[in-house]
């Protein structure tokens, strides 16, 4: 059977330092980050009180009131994102087979803020236990690749991908696989997440997982610095419109990459750290480049994982020499979470419009907030340290891992 090819047809992006893509792009070439003190709820009684959360942001421009209220932030973010990716696609301009457009999301965590708030309010008031009515349906993970799919009216494949910080690149590899296998003609891929909470921060907190850098929260995401000491919290939604290229071709949609393939892996290792020696990592990049059909040389660009915590900053790069050998010295590599901070389960869908854009416009994204260097680090590799870079990039590598040891990479090439 010979396999579809799969294009990206339409871009979404509801961010920390943006609320559309064209403003999130800009926002990345500048090196802004997205830090700032927690305006969600009181963080005064936390080890760590800052966090990317978006920003300037009127729900009600976009959902309608009464709607809204039976939605989780997430659910808000991740609709939102959407509608700016099929808008960009004109899809429903080229009134598409409604039972071939199919919806596949990723969520880590889902509606952590809901749980939080019907929790509170059942033990405030025990004796007379009360529940919202859509206390299930806000909360639940799968529900905002629902309501995608009920407001356009999608009847194609729908679900929603739990794997941790991989949930939404695993959504994109499902949808990849789909339409090579002509199960869809396109599919509406993405994740979206709001963590910045009570539980979220707490949570993390508890693990030791965070920066607690509050005096100098614009810069405490320092992915490959030497003093890195966490990770920052952040929140959104990214969509991708992915199509069969025929598809796409024949409605002359704009294509701003072809996604070449995908890969999966586990770590079996650890509950929340990485292989120490990058065994999953490596094992998945090699995993994409052979369903991609490509070799290490292929590729230009890696968007790293680079969370900025101690021990998977090291792991990831270990990875990376051992798959591209020499050539990971001619790579760029950089980690934007060193600006929208870290969104779990919708870092993949982000991160990977990231590398649809640098190969669509021939730009590296830098690594922010670099100050030592670290000598566990091989100093060779170019982390894009501190401002954008231009180059043709052929092809960009995305990597995501997730606790529990999912890992997930996808590749875009140009076509």
């Amino acid at each position: 059977m010979e396999l579809k090819r799969v294009v990206v047809t339409g871009l979404g992006a509801l961010t920390p330092i943006g609320n559309t893509v064209p403003e999130f792009w800009a926002s990345l070439l500048q090196g802004r980050s997205g830090a700032g003190p927690i305006t969600h709820f009181d963080a005064s009684k936390f080890k760590t009180q800052f966090a990317c959360e978006v920003k300037g942001l009127n729900v009600e421009d976009f959902i309608e009131r009464k709607e809204m209220r039976r939605m989780d932030r997430f659910t808000h973010l991740g609709l939102i994102a959407a509608e700016q990716a099929v808008a960009d696609s004109g899809l429903e301009d080229s009134n598409p087979d409604k039972d071939r457009v199919g919806v596949i999301w990723g969520s880590g965590v889902g509606g952590m803020d809901t749980l939080t708030e019907e929790y509170g309010e059942y033990f405030k008031n025990g004796e007379n236990p009360r529940f919202n009515p859509f206390f299930i349906p806000k909360m639940i993970a799968d529900i905002c690749g629902g309501y995608i799919s009920m407001k356009y009216g999608y009847r194609g494949p729908n679900y929603t991908t739990v794997s941790a910080c991989a949930s939404s690149t695993n959504a994109i590899i499902d949808a990849l696989m789909l339409i090579r296998l002509g199960k869809a003609d396109v599919i509406i891929a993405g994740g979206s997440e709001a963590a910045v909470s009570v539980g979220g921060i707490g949570g993390f907190n508890s693990m030791h997982a965070l920066s607690t850098r509050n005096d100098d929260y614009l810069t405490a995401s320092r992915p490959f610095d030497k003093d890195r000491d966490g990770f920052v919290l952040g929140e959104g939604g990214a969509t991708l419109v992915l199509e069969e290229y025929e598809h796409a071709k024949a409605r002359g949609a704009k294509i701003y990459a072809e996604l070449a393939g995908g890969g999966l892996s586990a770590d079996a290792y650890h509950l929340t750290a990485p292989h120490p020696d990058g065994l999953g990592a490596r094992n998945v990049m090699r995993n994409a480049l052979n369903d991609a059909g490509m070799t290490a040389e292929d590729i230009d660009y890696v968007n790293v994982h680079g969370t900025s915590t101690p021990l998977g900053d090291i792991a990831e790069s270990k990875a990376i020499l051992s798959v591209f050998g020499e050539h990971a010295y001619q790579l760029n590599i950089s980690s934007t979470k060193s600006m929208t901070g870290h969104l779990l389960g919708a870092a993949g869908a982000l991160e990977a419009a990231v590398a649809v854009l640098s190969v669509y416009h021939d730009v590296i994204p830098p690594t922010i907030n670099h100050f030592t260097d670290d000598p566990e680090l091989d100093a060779k590799l170019n982390f894009t340290f501190g401002t954008p870079q231009k180059r043709i990039v052929r092809a960009a590598l995305s990597n995501t891992f997730g606790f529990g040891g999912h890992n997930a990479s996808v590749i875009f090439k140009k076509v």
